[in-house]
């Protein structure tokens, strides 16, 4: 598999030396170029000092947990990352989200599954262009590859998700988007909640994008969803 016209590099932390190699070999007969780590400094370390398209995480790690890793990682980057682990419960999935991670896969799993969630998380960091290309609309400035915003040069600090919705609203500025969409792509296809969620981060986006200034930039258009633009039509 590859990514444009280059493989695709994934880094996969797994201290479980068995089920590293078996991902190795999978991905690698996929097409992949892979490399392994089984701690989490080192994939800190790797993780931060290179390019990657994509990271599987494995949670319980030595030296520093999943979560920990991923916190650091969305600090700096926002690559895909999938979480693999042995914990199931509802409360560690929340926490691998909250993390940063785009996805979580609960093992024992099937490759058809994890490779397919590959797929599309290559497919969709491909379709959303390049981390560093910076999305402007009006005086608001967003930039995917630091993962920083700025309104009339003030800084606005967001959380991961929060970052994630205005930047889908922004690359779609000026298109009406119906809720369900919205929360297919921004939350992805195995959200088990509901479209509120989605009024409920529009409504902390405006507190800290459009409150503190005179222009508002995200409009509701009733009985359909949202869209960000400069002016009210």
């Amino acid at each position: 598999m590859e990514q444009g016209t280059k493989k695709a590099r994934i880094l996969v932390v797994e201290d479980d030396r068995s089920l590293a190699r078996f991902l190795e070999l999978e991905l690698g007969h996929e097409g992949y170029a892979v490399e392994t780590v089984g701690d989490g400094y080192r994939a800190l370390v790797r993780a931060t000092e290179e390019d990657w398209d994509l990271i599987l995480l494995d949670i319980m790690l030595p030296g520093m947990d999943g979560f920990s890793v991923c916190r650091r990682i969305r600090e700096r980057s926002s690559v895909p990352i999938i979480m693999l682990t042995a914990r199931d419960a509802v409360n560690d999935r929340v926490q691998g989200l909250d993390a940063g991670a785009d996805d979580y896969l609960c093992k024992p799993f099937a490759t058809e599954e994890l490779l397919a969630r590959i797929r599309a998380r290559l497919r969709r960091q491909k379709e959303d262009g390049p981390e560093s290309d910076k999305v402007v609309v009006g005086d608001l400035e967003i930039c995917p590859k630091t993962r920083t915003v700025t309104r009339g040069g003030q800084k606005i600090h967001l959380t991961k998700r929060e970052f994630d919705l205005l930047h889908y609203l922004a690359v779609n500025a000026g298109v009406v988007l119906d809720r369900e969409t919205i929360l297919n792509r921004v939350w992805g296809f195995d959200y088990f909640g509901n479209t509120n969620v989605v009024d409920v981060y529009i409504r902390y986006l405006r507190a800290k994008i459009d409150d503190p200034f005179p222009k508002k930039l995200i409009h509701t258009v009733r009985g359909v969803g949202y869209v960000l633009r400069e002016e009210e039509k």
